[in-house]
């Protein structure tokens, strides 16, 4: 009988946070922490290679290739820290956070450093409980 030891979604995050330039994974974290805590029912995990946060909660049945249950995943793509809402654009957006008029209904925000994320956070966490009351249950 075999055991395997898996990592949790959580420790496999917080390992892909720590492979990163420290200056940039404390940005990271930062923003994960605001992300988490913005509502109980949002998981995180790595996925397309990058931590990413999904809805956790009771939804109606749907093709898995329309990412419904995803509300955000981090492109860390060449040091930059963009945040991709997959189905962004059903938000109706007043803070101007989300950019991008992508015909795949995506929006992206980016930020430029610490104080960026600071100045934004109310904006950002509103932002995601716009996105949490969309949620087809």
């Amino acid at each position: 009988m075999s055991t395997t030891n898996k990592i949790s979604d959580q420790e496999e995050v917080t390992a892909h946070i720590k492979k990163l330039d420290p200056a940039l994974g404390k940005i990271i974290e930062y923003l994960r922490k605001i992300i988490l805590s913005t509502d109980k029912e949002i998981g995180e995990r790595v996925k397309w290679n990058n931590p990413s946060f999904y809805y956790t909660g009771e939804m109606k049945p749907f093709n898995p290739k329309e990412y419904k249950r995803e509300i955000i995943v981090f492109n860390l793509f060449k040091g930059r820290i963009m945040l991709v809402f997959p189905s962004g654009a059903k938000i109706k957006d007043k803070t101007g956070l989300l950019q991008g008029d992508y015909k795949d209904g995506r929006r992206i925000i980016i930020f430029k450093n610490m104080e960026d994320v600071k100045s934004k956070e109310k904006a950002l966490q509103g932002l995601i409980r716009q996105w949490l009351k969309l949620v087809d249950r």
